[in-house]
């Protein structure tokens, strides 16, 4: 955040959810089991309108913000959208849980490490013990080359525990791609991309095949928005481009090279965050 906020004087908002960061904790029991993806868009939203007040009592236009999510808290962004609960100027899914469905993710974690369920089961199903150790952590979220005193340092700021039903509300198809592209403002002819795709190249959860799937899904949902004269715009034709990266039909797709799940802190954060930025600015 400083990266945007310091250097490049970009108005940033950390938004908290309950369980999480400097939020309130919920009880074990209340979080992993009372705590539902419904209860946690609560608190995203609440933040999103939080932000927008903000800035419009400083002097912008609408307030609108440009949504970044990472991870489940991608899923969440694409929830709260789909579900036309606030609009954006922009969003960038970071290694996001995808709107059609994370069961291929999951998938891709048990095969990482096949002592999962056995451990899960003699944890008594803790939502922490897929991540109980260092070593763990690094394997699932960093790059090789991740120091272990780094990885211990991020350990220090994960949660304690964690939703159960937050992961299983997005298993399946949760996110419609048109509706997400209809709560993003400001499509126009020649306008550029208002979603951007952010994937690790060593993001061993969300993998290459699954970050690409997801901007197919959204080009999708916005050449049916287009052909439907839903949002002014032009389909234009997907350029596609060197490591990794495309652009078009309202989608950009960018990967961060070398890095794992938790782009944002791993080694090569600084590349990602220049990605981001080059996206806002042709916003």
């Amino acid at each position: 955040m400083t990266f945007f906020s310091q250097r490049h004087n970009i108005p940033c908002y950390a938004l908290s959810l309950r369980g999480h960061g400097g939020s309130f904790y919920p009880s074990f029991l209340r979080m992993l089991y009372a705590t539902f993806k419904s209860d946690l868009a609560d608190d995203l939203v609440a933040g999103i309108e939080f932000a927008e007040r903000r800035e419009r009592e400083t002097g912008a236009e609408d307030g609108r913000v440009v949504l970044v999510g990472h991870s489940s808290g991608g899923g969440l962004s694409q929830d709260v959208l789909s579900r036309g609960r606030v609009r954006v100027r922009g969003l960038v899914l970071a290694a996001a849980v995808p709107g059609y469905g994370s069961m291929g993710v999951y998938t891709n974690w048990w095969a990482l490490d096949p002592w999962f369920s056995l451990r899960m089961l003699l944890h008594g199903w803790h939502p922490k013990s897929p991540l109980s150790s260092t070593a763990l952590v690094k394997r699932v979220f960093f790059c090789n080359e991740m120091p272990e005193s780094r990885v211990q340092e991020f350990e220090k700021q994960m949660s304690m525990y964690e939703s159960f039903w937050w992961p299983v509300g997005m298993m399946y198809h949760f996110a419609s791609a048109t509706a997400v592209m209809s709560s993003i403002v400001g499509w126009g002819a020649g306008k550029g991309e208002r979603l951007l795709v952010l994937a690790g190249e060593k993001d061993v959860l969300m993998t290459k095949d699954v970050m690409e799937k997801l901007a197919e899904f959204y080009r999708g949902g916005f050449e049916e928005l287009v052909r439907g004269k839903k949002i002014e715009a032009e389909a234009e034709e997907v350029r596609v481009k060197k490591g990794g990266r495309s652009r078009g039909l309202g989608v950009r797709l960018a990967t961060v090279e070398g890095a794992g799940h938790h782009l944002q802190n791993d080694l090569q954060w600084e590349d990602g965050a220049e990605q981001v930025l080059e996206f806002y600015r042709q916003l």
